[in-house]
């Protein structure tokens, strides 16, 4: 399997997206569920949506724009993804982390990924952040599968540090001082729209998961591949099914991002700050 069409892809992107900045952006940024508005606080900004793009995958989730928004962030030049295309809306996994791949080539040097998960760690109160520091991938597919992009890195790529240590030390130190509360731990991928199953609950946490969820994992492997460190953060927005009485639902995943929001806000500026 070629990977001609995805090119093409990229490359209309890349021109796009040059055509209209006359700057290198320097952070990515992928926003998840209900995080979105994020990508307001940017200045000077250039939105450039999806369909914009010849062939380029579009979003097709509520609470997701669908859009690029680059421009000025806490003294950074930044590109977001004001929501992200998933595997679960039918997607190959070549093409939803094709935006990782843009980056790249539009000068981009770290990523920042977020996401509204689900908690299986008990501890884990719906509401909390959690620092991703290591993932499993249970979607039964991996978007470095077919012929390689030999211009973005190794057939077979190290993922023993996926999610930059030094990163994650110094948000923890930077956090710290302002008595934000992170928790960290292993987010798990599962292929969705479905949420898991009590008994795939269960499973995630004898494997080791923190959180599961329905996206993130692509985009961090194809960042390890194109040698690009990444940060992070799920927004434990639930209880992951069978660990409280009660039906799980999309409205609930939003109303639990809108209401740390603001907290959430404030680590993403540190982020760009202190940390990158």
């Amino acid at each position: 399997m070629g990977n001609e069409k995805e090119l093409k892809i990229i490359e209309a992107a890349v021109r796009i997206i040059k055509e209209r900045i006359d700057f290198e952006p320097e952070v990515g940024m992928i926003l998840g569920s209900g995080l979105g508005d994020y990508a307001d606080r940017i200045e000077n900004p250039v939105s450039i949506p999806y369909s914009d793009i010849p062939d380029f995958p579009v979003s097709t989730v509520a609470g997701h724009k669908g859009q690029f928004i680059i421009g000025d962030c806490m003294g950074k030049k930044v590109i977001a993804m004001q929501g992200r295309v998933h595997f679960y809306e039918g997607y190959s996994m070549k093409l939803i982390t094709l935006p990782i791949r843009i980056m790249k080539r539009i000068g981009v040097k770290k990523v920042l990924l977020t996401n509204a998960a689900g908690g299986v760690n008990k501890s884990f109160d719906p509401g909390t952040l959690m620092i991703i520091n290591d993932h499993i991938n249970y979607s039964g597919s991996n978007p470095l599968r077919g012929e390689n992009f030999e211009e973005d890195g190794p057939r077979f790529p190290d993922l023993t540090t996926v999610y930059n240590k030094d990163f994650i030390l110094r948000l923890k130190e930077a956090a710290g001082k302002r008595n934000i509360k992170l928790e960290e731990g292993v987010y798990m991928m599962f292929q969705g729209p479905n949420y898991e199953t009590p008994a795939e609950v269960r499973m995630a946490r004898l494997l080791g998961a923190d959180a599961v969820g329905m996206s993130t994992v692509p985009e961090a492997i194809v960042c390890a591949h194109c040698g690009i460190p990444v940060l992070g953060i799920s927004c434990i927005t639930n209880f992951g099914a069978g660990i409280l009485e009660q039906p799980l639902n999309h409205q609930e995943v939003v109303e639990t991002a809108a209401r740390v929001k603001t907290t959430f806000e404030e680590v993403v500026g540190i982020i760009l700050r202190e940390v990158f």
